[in-house]
């Protein structure tokens, strides 16, 4: 459609909804071909933007609606090429390279034994100490990333399939998945409900494998000493963890020998934050591969939740309080990921990753459209999700 042509049809079309005070023509160069200032004849934004969609689309067009300088503007510029369709195979073949990975992983932390010298029973030995904690921890990811996946298809978002990506040789064998959000999502409600679904789905099955595994798991002591060159690798404590722990055990895990001269609420306050003093002979849970899987699932959560940038926390926090306070907020999240750096190395990474991509946030067709009371409620315990499932110190070796 050629703008020149038919400017008096667009015009008529936008009049419709919108009270207009000015109009610029654009090209596609600018990003827009016409841009309409003034305000919204409805408070119903979100069906005024349906119904001019509908309008504009045989014409190859899409309306982008926002709120500049307390005015509100209409932009029409072009349908953007359709997205490219999937290679499901190649989500598939990430996903079983995945799988071995994550299987050789749990199996090699779960041995209980020496692996054997013979290939052929060195993988039976690996396959069967390693489904547990492999079945579990993707189960986990597959249900985060299909929440996602779901949410965006029932709202007509082309989303793609999972990306899980293996990471061989590392306690987790992953760094989990990601799914690939192929074109901006209609309003707000549209990328809060796509935003929330994956933690929060992923939430529930990391809160049932954790129970299922600490019923598996048993208390011991850990050893005031450790042979030289041998050591335990130790989980950190979220608020969340260390309540399930307490409902299946009757403690708080791990309980020292003594709390000190600070009592216990000091004791545990210096240790959920800073993983010390080292718990030498404190009595602990000896997790089972599925607690440890179910565990991993809850940090994946808070790591996801992290409300920054092109997380789904910062989607979600950017939807509830606006691009202002996103912005005031990220000193602080880096401050405190430095921070807690000096305990747990691996926070200085993701700071890093936040720093450098932390900034940008997804942006809906239409920014006109509030979030309703049922999407700020979703928002707000997405919110309380991370701060239980945030866990300080997250692994700590004792030697």
């Amino acid at each position: 459609m050629d703008i020149d042509d038919y400017p008096e049809l667009l015009d008529a079309f936008v009049r419709r909804i919108f009270i207009i005070e000015d109009i610029t023509r654009g090209d596609s160069q600018q990003g827009f071909l016409v841009r309409y200032r003034g305000r919204l004849l409805a408070t119903d934004s979100a069906e005024a933007y349906d119904q001019l969609a509908g309008q504009v689309k045989p014409h190859g067009l899409i309306p982008v609606f926002r709120e500049e300088g307390g005015q509100q503007i209409i932009l029409l510029s072009h349908i953007p090429p359709a997205p490219k369709p999937g290679r499901p195979m190649v989500n598939l073949v990430m996903f079983l390279i995945t799988l071995v990975s994550v299987l050789v992983s749990g199996g090699l932390s779960s041995l209980e034994t020496e692996i054997s010298s013979e290939p052929l029973v060195a993988a039976s030995q690996i396959i069967n100490a390693g489904w547990p904690f492999a079945v579990s921890l993707l189960a986990i990811l597959t249900t985060h990333e299909m929440g996602h996946y779901l949410a965006g298809r029932a709202h007509g978002v082309h989303v793609s399939l999972p990306f899980f990506i293996p990471l061989p040789f590392t306690p987790l064998g992953t760094m989990g998945a990601f799914i690939n959000m192929k074109e901006l999502p209609k309003n707000r409600r549209v990328l809060m409900d796509i935003g929330v679904a994956g933690p929060i789905a992923g939430f529930i099955v990391s809160i049932v494998v954790v129970m299922i595994g600490l019923s598996l798991s048993t208390l011991d002591s850990i050893p005031l000493q450790f042979p030289e060159g041998q050591g335990i690798q130790m989980e950190g404590n979220s608020l969340i963890y260390l309540g399930l722990k307490y409902l299946q055990f009757g403690e708080l895990l791990p309980q020292p020998a003594a709390y000190g001269d600070g009592g216990q609420l000091l004791y545990w306050l210096r240790y959920f934050f800073t993983g010390q003093p080292t718990p030498y002979g404190a009595l602990d849970v000896m997790i089972h591969p599925v607690a440890w899987a179910g565990w991993v699932g809850l940090l994946v959560t808070s790591l996801n939740l992290i409300p920054a940038g092109q997380l789904d926390g910062g989607h979600i926090f950017h939807l509830l309080f606006g691009t202002k306070w996103s912005r005031r907020i990220l000193p602080l999240i880096l401050v405190v990921l430095i921070g807690l750096g000096f305990f747990w190395s691996g926070w200085w990474l993701w700071a890093g990753l936040v720093f450098f991509f932390g900034r940008r946030y997804a942006e809906p067709l239409d920014q006109i459209t509030p979030l309703d009371t049922k999407r700020k409620v979703l928002g707000v315990i997405a919110l309380i999700l991370f701060i239980i499932t945030f866990i300080p110190v997250p692994l700590s070796i004792i030697v």
